[in-house]
């Protein structure tokens, strides 16, 4: 088990080396916050999208964007500590518990905007389906 979990925090590391040398490359300035917000934000929406079909065939009916949100929700405060813990024993970064929060806040921003946009189609399917009805 020890050996995965190195194995593990070495593939993030990696991954976050990369990242961070293409910052670098490409002088794009994110500071290391900013890098949270916006790779632990797309990898929320990610699984978003990934988790939220397989619910939805799961149950069939009910609030499935909620377990999807509780789910991934989860699976980004675990996956933000590991990153943490992760730069803390490979010596690629400052364990913060601030990126923690970065990250997080960076999934929610994104998924408030999804959750807008879907809003926004659902009221709008909803509004052509009674024009439909009424004729």
């Amino acid at each position: 088990m020890k050996r995965l979990l190195f194995f593990l925090v070495g593939i993030i590391a990696k991954i976050h080396n990369k990242i961070l040398s293409i910052n670098d490359a490409y002088e794009y300035n994110f500071s290391d916050k900013d890098l949270h917000f916006l790779v632990i934000g797309l990898l929320g929406m990610a699984m978003i999208f990934v988790v939220y079909p397989v619910f939805k065939y799961l149950a069939k009916k009910g609030h499935i964007m909620t377990i999807s949100w509780i789910y991934v929700f989860t699976l980004i405060i675990v996956i933000t500590f590991a990153i943490e813990i992760g730069q803390k024993i490979s010596g690629t970064g400052n364990m913060e518990f601030a990126d923690v929060m970065y990250g997080v806040v960076g999934f929610l921003a994104m998924f408030v905007a999804f959750a807008f946009c879907r809003g926004i189609y659902h009221l709008i399917r909803n509004w052509i389906s009674r024009q439909n009805r009424d004729k």
